[in-house]
């Protein structure tokens, strides 16, 4: 590796120590339901949106609370020596995208068929630090 390449790659990675990000593929609820979790925890703080998740109840708070967890854990073994109390992180981005889709088909009257879409999200959430400008 060049001594150019080594020093950008340095530079990346120190600029990237700020945010951790983490990802939930092929979760088996429609992404619209996810969404409706995803949008109250958007912008929170971390322990806030914690906390809302945990008092959710809805489906999808579960499997959120899970990967926000970890999330924490991947800014966690980034930063060895930091604190995730003190660094004040938030959540930055969340994004929910349709997944995989099962295709079944229902029985309906006169000898026809419904079809039935079992929808699946992929998840991911990044979460970013040391922000002064959030007032939450």
């Amino acid at each position: 590796m060049g001594v150019r390449k080594r020093e950008t790659a340095d530079a990346r990675k120190e600029a990237n120590k700020s945010i951790a990000f983490a990802k939930l593929n092929n979760c088996p609820t429609s992404p619209r339901k996810m969404r409706l979790v995803a949008d109250l925890v958007r912008g929170q703080k971390v322990e806030r949106a914690l906390n809302i998740l945990r008092f959710s109840t809805k489906e999808a708070s579960r499997k959120l609370e899970k990967l926000v967890l970890s999330a924490i854990n991947n800014w966690e073994q980034k930063n060895v020596d930091g604190n995730v109390s003190e660094a004040g992180l938030f959540i930055k981005e969340i994004r929910v995208d349709g997944g995989m889709m099962l295709k079944r088909l229902r029985p309906a009257p006169q000898g026809r068929a419904h079809r039935i879409r079992k929808r699946s999200n992929h998840v991911t959430i990044v979460l970013g630090a040391n922000d002064n400008t959030q007032a939450n």
